[in-house]
């Protein structure tokens, strides 16, 4: 199945059903009066996290839903039917956005949570409701009222407590391997992994937690660079970042010049998201002697002036991983209760967390409105094509690198 973490849809609700103007005619009752029932109610549209879902690529194709109509009244104070409901589906981890405002209309993170996207529109009256002392035979009814339409933007990112990252090939497949039972692609190139990959990390009975693998990051992610841009927004959620670095990288490339690289691509594409707290995996320790080993971490320790929590990991042989795992276990339980009892430090975490998602929301809009800028200017440089006798300048030439 095709990963498909964005979408744009358009949803309408019904309209509801036109009030009905009617009057009671039966044998022996002169006085009938009106008897024109109500219209129906417009169905809407609601947005139900589905915990089995895991893309949004059921949207990708299809893009326009409109909920039923309601039903017009009819005599005998007859109400019209109501338009049925229209209930979208989408994975847990779900955030639906206006397109035109930008308003986030909700967050989708509970199994089975709905979301009115679209309310349907409220049926019209019939003239039964209109009579009165000085009115015997009301001609007057009410149209039903038009139900909402919105363009919506689904984004769809991963509900994890710790996030994987570094460079590609640094190991984090064969980590979340090691310690979970995800089984995402490993092999000896780069970009191995292409969509995010979730693991639950079972470090004791009922105790766990959830990991997120993330494509590899270059530098220049923030920028578009490889994959990154598309999947940094996949962190948003997390608690714990683990920096995963080779410290014996097979092209040769420095260890601490790398941790640098990725470390910047973060706080350039979210101050929030470089905020968080983040470990370093010292990776691949089964590839070096322990003495070279030793050496090479003090060194890179020492050359980065690391404060935080350091790990030495072997993917491949799972040396170091699971004391990585029982740490970060104690550190998100201790986080879970300091929210649970402090009410003030849960708000603070949800507006970071709201700050953050921002952040990187933004990040992408500007990212895209830039290529498509680029995109626009190609096009119209090869309609121009070459120098014509009315073009006195000469033709700018404009080099366009796509990177995906």
């Amino acid at each position: 199945m095709r990963f498909v973490d964005e979408a744009i849809i358009q949803v309408e609700a019904g309209n509801g059903g036109n009030g009905c103007m009617s009057f009671r005619r039966e044998k022996f009752i002169p006085f009938g009066g009106p008897d024109g029932g109500d219209g129906g109610r417009g169905g809407s549209i609601l947005m139900e996290a589905d915990p089995d879902g895991n893309t949004l690529v059921d949207y990708r194709y299809t893009r326009k839903f409109n909920a039923e109509r309601g039903r017009g009244g009819r005599g005998a104070n007859c109400s019209g039917k109501s338009g049925a409901d229209i209930v979208l589906k989408v994975p847990v981890g779900t955030t639906v956005v206006d397109e035109d405002t930008n308003e986030v209309l909700g967050d989708l993170v509970e199994p089975y949570q709905q979301l009115l996207v679209a309310k349907g529109g409220y049926g019209g009256l019939g003239n039964i409701h209109f009579k009165s002392s000085t009115n015997r035979s009301p001609q007057k009814t009410t149209s039903g009222h038009a139900g909402e339409a919105r363009k919506l933007r689904l984004e769809l990112k991963v509900l994890a407590d710790v996030g994987l990252l570094g460079l590609p090939n640094a190991g984090k497949s064969t980590f979340i391997r090691a310690v979970s039972a995800a089984k995402p692609k490993v092999a000896d190139y780069p970009f191995t992994t292409l969509v995010p990959n979730l693991g639950v990390v079972d470090v004791d009975r009922h105790r766990s937690f959830v990991m997120a693998d993330i494509p590899g990051l270059i530098e220049g992610a923030s920028e578009g660079a490889g994959l990154g841009i598309r999947f940094l927004k996949h962190l948003a959620r997390t608690r714990f970042l683990l920096h995963i670095v080779d410290i014996a990288p097979i092209d040769g490339t420095d260890p601490v010049e790398n941790v640098q690289a990725i470390a910047l691509e973060l706080k350039r594409f979210s101050p929030s998201l470089a905020a968080l707290p983040r470990w370093l995996v010292l990776n691949k320790i089964d590839l070096v002697t322990p003495e070279e080993c030793t050496a090479l971490c003090e060194d890179i320790i020492e050359r980065l002036d690391w404060q935080g929590p350091v790990f030495q990991t072997s993917g491949l042989t799972r040396e170091g991983s699971m004391l990585v795992c029982y740490k970060l276990m104690e550190a998100i339980e201790a986080q879970r209760t300091l929210e649970a009892e402090n009410p003030e430090i849960a708000e603070a975490e949800a507006e970071k967390r709201r700050q953050l998602e921002a952040e990187a929301r933004s990040q992408i809009q500007n990212l895209r409105a830039q290529q498509q800028a680029i995109y626009r200017a190609k096009n119209e440089q090869s309609l121009l094509g070459d120098d014509d006798d009315w073009d006195d300048g000469d033709d700018g030439e404009m080099e366009v690198i796509y990177q995906r």
